[in-house]
């Protein structure tokens, strides 16, 4: 989707709409504005698939034929959602213009909710509020009513799922430290899932945010020829705005929301689904929380290998994974900061060894600086399963700490080529003994007498060392001599400059 910009380079469609649209946003602070333009984007999608439904509900020839274009069945039988006609995109960029449009638009929303059950109480209305001027509303309808979101090629092309997700990656990057609250990194995403390969079964996320987690599982089902009714998401997310946005970008893949759960109290206190035993998890809970309500959960049946510290979820996060895992043979992939490899206080490291001993950890994974939008603490994955059949024992260590590249003075990511070494690397180790070997600085395949030789520290870099260096062919002494003569002359040249400044000095009366 790549276009010519006004200076002759390459721009995508995502990057053309992004910097129009952010050009609109005035005074508006990125985390409002996000849902201004989210759901414009949204309403953009249902009503062009729901355009193209009508057409041919109205033509009435084949199946279609008798059909009322008019009747909101006919779209549900097709999973298509019923837009009323003020709903409508058509009439909604005719009143583009008009001072009242923001309250148009909030309208609109109201009634696509009364007619689509599914989505009550999910989609922003917040279109009205002073702060959004009426006429740079209008212009960013123009905007978007530009390319076509809904319709059967763009569908096929996956158009509106790689425009909302750079939009949310790009408003992630704008809102600093708020943006990791409903954001994980594709990059990061994508190498937990290429990872844990859910084909089939509950895919489960108790800090859902925006939902990616999702969204990445279903990519990696239709890369690999599955079928998207053989897995079924839950989550849970305490923030509510965060919720909607899940549960939009989810409805516009057509995956099915209705267990998503959204409590002000979060997991912890008001766990959504307490019978849930999945197939996966995948998350990113935030990291080192000290303010968990710990303290009133100190009884709970989940701290089945230690009572985690009042002031650090991380090992509350942890046991609330393996308690919701399947035991028989469940996995949980996610992210951590990397004090939770090596720490000791609170009981945590008691609570590693037994995790550790019961055999339940298979995989730690050492990430690069820089990943994450919302913070600089460094970050690992890791990776649990329940009922190991394959390598018994051991775990395997990975140090990417290397991979990746810059996006901007501030962010890394990791190129696709990045997460398959890492993910090739983890299968291949799974597999067989012929297919994988140790690679110094890089992966180590450790016993468990290992680990225990280091107090059940898990942090890669004690496991994988580090990498020799690879021998140039340049003896040493050969080395040092022309390392010798480069600074001979550094020091000589350094030299004549001191006394040109001074000469130069002295023509204008100052004597050093």
């Amino acid at each position: 989707m790549a276009k010519k910009n006004g200076n002759g380079a390459n721009e995508t469609l995502e990057q053309k709409l992004w910097r129009t649209a952010d050009r609109l946003r005035n005074n508006i602070d990125a985390a409002e504005y996000k849902h201004v333009v989210l759901g414009l984007i949204f309403l953009k999608y249902i009503s062009d698939a729901f355009d193209v439904l009508y057409e041919k509900l109205k033509v009435g020839e084949g199946e279609y034929a008798g059909a009322d274009p008019e009747d909101k069945d006919e779209y549900g039988a097709e999973n298509v959602f019923f837009v009323p006609e003020k709903a409508r995109w058509s009439y909604i960029q005719s009143q583009g213009k008009m001072p009242n449009i923001g309250k148009l638009i909030d309208d609109a929303m109201d009634l696509i909710e009364a007619d689509n059950p599914t989505l009550k109480g999910i989609l922003p209305k917040v279109y009205a509020r002073q702060n959004l001027d009426p006429q740079s509303l209008g212009s960013l309808i123009d905007t978007i009513g530009t390319i076509a979101l809904g319709d059967e090629k763009a569908r096929s092309q996956d158009v509106l799922g790689q425009v909302y997700e750079y939009f949310l990656g790009q408003f992630a990057l704008a809102e600093g430290q708020k943006g990791g609250q409903f954001y994980t990194p594709q990059s990061i995403v994508k190498l937990l899932v290429e990872m844990l390969e859910p084909y089939s079964g509950r895919v489960y996320d108790p800090c859902c945010g925006s939902g990616g987690m999702f969204v990445q599982s279903e990519k990696f089902i239709e890369r690999h020829q599955g079928r998207l009714d053989d897995i079924s998401v839950y989550g849970q997310e305490s923030n509510q705005t965060t919720y909607r946005l899940c549960r939009m970008n989810l409805a516009i893949r057509g995956i099915d929301g209705s267990n998503i759960r959204w409590n002000t109290e979060g997991s912890f206190l008001n766990n959504a689904h307490k019978d849930l035993k999945a197939d996966y998890i995948i998350a990113n809970p935030p990291f080192n929380v000290s303010d968990w309500s710990g303290d009133l959960l100190r009884d709970d049946p989940r701290w089945q290998f230690g009572t985690p510290p009042v002031g650090n979820a991380n090992f509350a996060w942890v046991q609330h994974f393996l308690y919701h895992l399947n035991p028989n043979a469940g996995q949980a992939g996610f992210v951590l900061s990397n004090g939770s490899l090596s720490s000791n206080s609170g009981g945590e490291g008691q609570i590693r060894q037994n995790l550790v001993e019961n055999d339940l950890v298979e995989c730690i994974v050492m990430l690069p600086k820089a990943l994450f939008f919302n913070t600089g603490i460094p970050a690992c994955l890791w990776f649990l399963r329940r009922g190991k059949k394959k390598r018994h024992g051991e775990v395997l260590f990975i140090d990417a700490s290397e991979l990746g590249y810059m996006i901007n003075r501030k962010n890394r990511v990791l190129a696709d080529e990045d997460v398959m070494k890492v993910a090739d690397t983890y299968h291949n180790w799974l597999e067989s003994k012929d297919k994988y070997e140790d690679v110094k600085g890089f992966c180590k395949s450790a016993t468990l007498e290992d680990i225990q030789k280091h107090k059940f520290v898990l942090t890669p870099g004690r496991y994988v060392g580090i990498p020799d260096e690879e021998d140039d062919g340049i003896p040493f002494q050969e080395k040092v001599d022309t390392l010798t003569t480069q600074l001979r002359e550094q020091m000589k040249e350094a030299q004549e400059l001191d006394q040109e400044i001074k000469t130069q000095l002295a023509k204008i009366g100052i004597e050093l």
